[in-house]
């Protein structure tokens, strides 16, 4: 027997329905590309969406379940593109502006797209590959200043397409269960992939993200969305942000430390999200040059990769702001867990608290998490026992885009992350290592990740990353790439050798470093271990022993 409950779709259009209905007057606050600010609210937003969807479909005759791309930084008008496209019951791809040519070219090809939107700053990427690019039949330019030019063929700039048409537009009928959006992941190893996302699983997903446990967002919150539009689709924030009424600041290229920090002051925002590197640019910029008055911000969510408990501390210490570490992936939509203290915790020291804030936290509303070993079986809930994490859920893809590999998913359906992790018997998970970037020295395992957060815990260190090199006698050797808070305050390999002795055995400490200007970065912020190796391979990275 079904129960007796209206059927009411879970949907991105009712997600800005309910924005606009319930929050109209919440702000979208941009800092453009050309360093302008622009300001307007939810009801702005849902005009603008309804003029756009109508442009799509009777000006470039959109049909459902046309893929159309996205190229271009977080601003209100890529926003107006996670709502509109879908609302056109079109698909909107977030392009990664920071792959190479070839994996841009590959995935624009994969997907079909019919039409892409681009920022005027980035058009010349997409010019070098135009000829290429064999489904795309218009190219639309944002932000463009008087007086642009471009190579791309079949151009209309954005405001000349909005201006063409009304916003008396009633949204195209979609089933919950259509595609609205799909992301490619970093193709780290081989070419990207696809993971397209339901209109129903980016609902629930935002729902989850603003719940008490989670993000723990609501009307009163003003959020600085760091995280790149075309990455995840900004992790779901722009789509919470509408459930949660929360007034969204987009930084769009604006990216540097003191800018960042500009923003923080002037737009008093509170809560704000991003990878590890840019809160540690933040962090060090704030400490060179404090703020006169203390700043709004409350707390910053991380994930793309794990939360040094060293920043942590700091920020909290040193300037009042927590540090909330989260874990997801591109096939996950992207959030999958968070670490935020229990009241049984409250009673724990300090430094026993910090420790599990640093793990990357209990699995979210809508999703299970499990560890599973070597042999296959399901590892206990004991903090110790480590294997390969794997999840479900209703936001965890079932397949890739146009493959039929089911190498990624065990025999009952779980995704299989790649990671490696613990569970402990309060549901914390903590990654230790991806299974790539594990270090196997002398039959014994070493994880990466924990010699990078040591190491980063050092006060002369801000960056650190592990990698394993060759070895004759002990097949592999974790070397440990360094990036120095100053450059005039010096540390010796020995000085970190002793400092990791407290902490380690002997076989897992480094005994070979090296001393960077900066750690490569793949195209969302994580360190670039890929790069890191082929750089060793090369001989492009001195070592000091």
């Amino acid at each position: 027997m079904k129960g007796q409950i209206m059927s009411y779709p879970l949907t991105t259009n009712a997600i800005l329905e309910y924005g606009n209905r319930v929050f109209p007057d919440q702000s979208i606050i941009s800092h453009l590309p050309n360093k302008t600010r622009h300001q307007y609210t939810f009801a702005d937003l849902y005009k603008r969406c309804k003029k756009l969807s109508n442009a799509l479909v009777n000006t470039f005759g959109v049909k459902p379940g046309d893929m159309i791309g996205t190229f271009a930084w977080n601003h209100y008008q890529h926003v107006e593109l996670y709502y509109a496209i879908p609302g056109a019951a079109a698909i909107c791809h977030t392009i990664n502006i920071r792959l190479s040519e070839q994996q841009i070219e590959f995935i624009i090809n994969n997907s079909e797209d019919k039409i892409i939107f681009v920022d005027a700053s980035i058009a010349p990427m997409l010019e070098k590959m135009a000829s290429l690019l064999v489904t795309v039949e218009h190219f639309v330019i944002i932000n463009a200043s008087d007086g642009f030019t471009t190579t791309l063929p079949n151009t209309i700039q954005y405001e000349d397409l909005l201006k063409e048409v009304s916003d008396d537009f009633e949204w195209i009928v979609v089933d919950e269960n259509d595609a609205c959006a799909m992301c490619y992941t970093s193709g780290t190893t081989g070419q990207p992939k696809g993971a397209l996302y339901s209109h129903r699983s980016t609902y629930l997903h935002a729902l989850s993200i603003m719940s008490p446990n989670a993000g723990c967002y609501d009307a009163n919150d003003t959020i600085l969305l760091i995280v790149p539009q075309f990455h995840v689709m900004a992790w779901g924030f722009p789509y919470m942000c509408l459930l949660a009424g929360a007034a969204m600041v987009l930084p769009s290229l604006n990216l540097q430390a003191d800018a960042i920090i500009e923003m923080l002051i002037n737009e008093k925002i509170n809560k704000a999200n991003g990878v590890p590197t840019i809160w540690l640019g933040v962090y060090e910029a704030l400490k060179k040059n404090p703020p006169k008055e203390k700043l709004a911000l409350q707390e910053y969510l991380v994930g793309g990769s794990a939360l040094p408990q060293s920043l942590i501390e700091g920020f909290e210490r040193d300037f009042g702001v927590r540090g909330v570490h989260a874990w997801g992936m591109t096939e996950t939509s992207p959030l999958g867990s968070i670490s935020r203290l229990q009241p049984k915790h409250k009673k724990l020291s300090v430094e026993a608290q910090l420790k599990i804030r640093a793990k990357q936290g209990i699995e979210i509303p809508g999703v299970e998490l499990r560890v599973v070993q070597e042999d296959g079986t399901i590892a206990p809930r004991d903090g110790k026992t480590v294997g390969e994490l794997e999840i479900k859920g209703a936001w965890v893809i079932d397949s890739y885009y146009k493959t039929t590999s089911r190498e990624k998913f065990s025999d009952d359906g779980w995704f299989k992350t790649g990671d490696v992790s613990t569970i402990d018997a309060d549901g914390f998970m903590e990654i230790t290592d991806r299974t790539k970037d594990l270090i196997k020295s002398g039959g014994e395992w070493i994880s990466s990740v924990a010699l990078e957060i040591a190491i980063m815990a050092h006060d002369k260190v801000m960056e650190a990353a592990v990698i394993a090199i060759p070895n004759k006698k002990w097949v592999e050797r974790p070397l440990a790439g360094v990036v120095l808070r100053d450059k005039d305050k010096k540390v010796t390999p020995e000085e970190l050798i002793a400092f990791l002795s407290k902490n380690f055995a002997k076989y897992q400490i480094p005994e070979h470093y090296v001393f960077l200007d900066e750690i490569p970065k793949t195209s969302v912020g994580k360190f670039n271990k890929k790069e890191m190796r082929r750089l060793y391979a090369e001989g492009k990275l001195s070592r000091s022993t």
